[in-house]
């Protein structure tokens, strides 16, 4: 299976996936004008990869803003590698949150979904 890299713009964030590695990176700032489409590799990764997982994976998510759009797709992510648990393998988020609203928003997926958050604050 074959990495994933989507370059970060000024309303897209930076992407980066390794199945290798069990690794998926979220980054930036994710305001996108069509979320379905520009999410549309990461997930269809996804469900390849969920196929067949590290026995880690680990999601880190860093977004500094994201619209309503984009958080759909981040559930969508989100309920495709909670399917990972179901193989008795691991999966951890990494929420990293600049503000109450972001950690707000990373508490309200955790309570989504069976997978457990690390929330970690940037200064």
């Amino acid at each position: 299976m074959e990495q994933l890299t989507i370059l970060e713009t000024h309303k897209t964030p930076g992407i980066k996936s390794d199945s290798s590695l069990g690794l998926i990176e979220i980054k930036g700032r994710s305001n996108p004008e069509n979320p379905i489409d520009f999410y549309k590799p990461l997930l269809d990764w996804a469900t390849e990869y969920t196929k067949n997982p590290q026995k880690k994976t680990e999601l880190s998510i860093q977004l500094e803003h994201f619209n309503t759009g984009s958080s759909k797709r981040i559930l969508d992510l989100l309920k495709k590698l909670e399917l990972i648990l179901l193989t008795n393998n691991e999966v951890q988020v990494n929420w990293y949150y600049f503000d109450e609203d972001i950690l707000e928003a990373g508490v309200t997926f955790q309570t989504m979904t069976k997978i457990p958050f690390k929330m970690i604050e940037v200064n």
